[in-house]
């Protein structure tokens, strides 16, 4: 079969012209935004762009034997120890024509409002992701921006090898050259955290060890987040899991190939899936002692205008505040 000659069809030389155009009015957003850490950490308000906090820590436990009718002696109270962080600026900016603005648009009805939704979810995942992550924080300058300290640079301390049951910075492996400093009383928190050039599989032993380090110092890290990699390392422990799921009568069964929960000897631990913190990097945390200050919270303003257009920023200022980072866990140096 063939086509007639001087067919009007929808392309090639011969065509009806003027077609309208077929464009769906849905934006197809993908908004990769899950951001645990910001939205179910404890919210608190700053006054300062350096914020402080104080925390105690308990003398080791001893035997404590007393002589009967002995007079009592008394020790000095240890007073609280007092570390703080400095608060940094985030923001996104854009710019909208106003001619942009006024025409008729597909998907959406203002691009104003669009942006705006954009560029909010971008900078949620900015701090969420500094939250995750392993940077310092700086006092910053007047061409530098402070910054905040991640979770990461606030658990530190000595590194273990695996078999230390007492650190709260573990190792995946003994051959890893990796450096963790521990936040300081004065804000800063050293060098950031590294992994150095050799990594290690993360193992069950591993993880149970990083848990037992924070149990160890009292913390309860109900909640163990993972990127891919790692998580897909504790789906694969062998003989640790139970993978079952109900089904009613007819229906067809799962294949269950993960674990979303973990119980150790130190507790039942929710495994957090984490788009956004470093792929070698396994942070067990207690959340009750972490929590994010803001002295301004994410708020949409316009800028001067200077032209033909609209200038608008979201903007916030904050900081991650670690009540008390002992309270948690981590596992560096894994595969």
């Amino acid at each position: 079969m063939s086509v007639l000659s001087n067919t009007t069809l929808t392309y090639g030389v011969a065509t009806a012209g003027g077609i309208r155009e077929d464009l769906s009015d849905v934006i197809f957003d993908l908004f990769p935004e899950d951001t645990y850490m910001l939205s179910n950490f404890e919210r608190e308000e700053a006054n300062s762009t350096y914020t402080e906090w104080l925390g105690q820590q308990l003398a080791a436990p001893a035997a404590n034997i007393q002589v009967e009718g002995d007079d009592a002696t008394f020790a000095s109270l240890t007073p609280p120890s007092r570390y703080g962080t400095y608060l940094q600026i985030s923001s996104k900016t854009f710019l909208v024509s106003d001619s942009l603005e006024a025409v008729t648009k597909a998907g959406r009805k203002s691009e104003v409002a669009r942006g705006a939704i954009v560029k909010m979810r971008e900078l949620k995942r900015d701090i969420e992701t500094r939250i995750a992550g392993n940077g310092i924080a700086t006092v910053g300058g007047a061409t530098t921006g402070r910054s905040t300290a991640g979770i990461e640079s606030w658990i530190g301390g000595p590194t273990a090898d695996p078999g230390n049951t007492t650190a709260n910075a573990v190792r995946a492996t003994t051959t890893a050259n990796t450096t963790t400093t521990p936040a300081v009383t004065s804000g800063t928190a050293g060098t950031a955290p590294t992994d150095g050039s050799t990594t290690g599989s993360l193992t069950n032993a591993v993880l149970n060890q990083a848990l037992m380090g924070a149990w160890a110092q009292g913390g309860n890290p109900s909640k163990i987040f993972v990127g891919p990699i790692q998580k897909q390392a504790i789906d694969g422990f062998t003989g640790q899991a139970t993978r079952f799921v109900d089904v009613m009568k007819g229906q067809q069964a799962s294949i269950v190939g993960a674990a979303n929960v973990y119980v150790s000897d130190f507790g039942t631990h929710q495994v957090i899936l984490h788009r956004y913190m470093r792929a070698s990097v396994v942070l067990c945390l207690d959340d009750d002692f972490w929590a994010v200050r803001w002295l301004r919270k994410p708020m949409k303003r316009e800028l001067a205008k200077t032209g033909d257009g609209t200038k608008y920023q979201i903007i916030a200022e904050w900081g991650l505040v670690a009540r008390n980072w002992n309270s948690s866990s981590k596992i560096v140096a894994c595969t």
